[in-house]
């Protein structure tokens, strides 16, 4: 007795395989490491004391540093926020639709043109490789033969 599958069978195949689908899609992000590759651990990782320092003898009143702490921090932290507000979606947007316009030329341009020269150049190797077998070798080992009785001697007069 063979079983054969169900119709209720293959709709949860397909459901399943939707699911597998829209989940690569969607994957679940990490919302505490959001910079799990390290890309911009040394270019925009600025503190206060990295930008602004002063040197022994040279000190501002105590409140003023602390302020200007406070205001380089807080604006810096604000700043940022609102303009990833306001044009994070955007850049976004205009990443993926860069990386994918560089993702499809790639595809379906670079590496095929890659692969057609490769194929092109195997044929202009191989017509190369013969007519240097053809006429080169020939004439080299007849040179080869012609001076192969010469012998060099060398002498070292004091």
């Amino acid at each position: 007795m063979t079983c054969s599958p169900t119709m209720a069978d293959q709709y949860q195949f397909n459901t399943n395989e939707e699911k597998i689908v829209k989940d690569s899609h969607t994957k679940e992000i990490d919302l505490i490491n959001r910079d799990p590759k390290q890309i911009n651990e040394d270019v925009v990782k600025v503190d206060f004391e990295d930008v602004i320092a002063e040197p022994d003898g040279t000190h501002s009143l105590d409140g003023v540093w602390k302020l200007s702490y406070t205001t380089f921090t807080v604006s810096k932290y604000w700043c940022y926020r609102i303009l990833s507000a306001v044009f994070g979606i955007p850049v976004a947007l205009l990443w993926g639709f860069l990386f994918a316009c560089i993702s499809f030329c790639h595809i379906w341009a670079v590496v095929p043109c890659i692969k057609s020269c490769l194929i092109e150049s195997q044929c202009i190797g191989r017509i190369y490789s013969l007519c240097i077998q053809t006429f080169c070798d020939p004439f080299f080992e007849a040179l080869g033969k012609i001076f192969s009785s010469v012998r060099v001697a060398l002498r070292k007069e004091v």
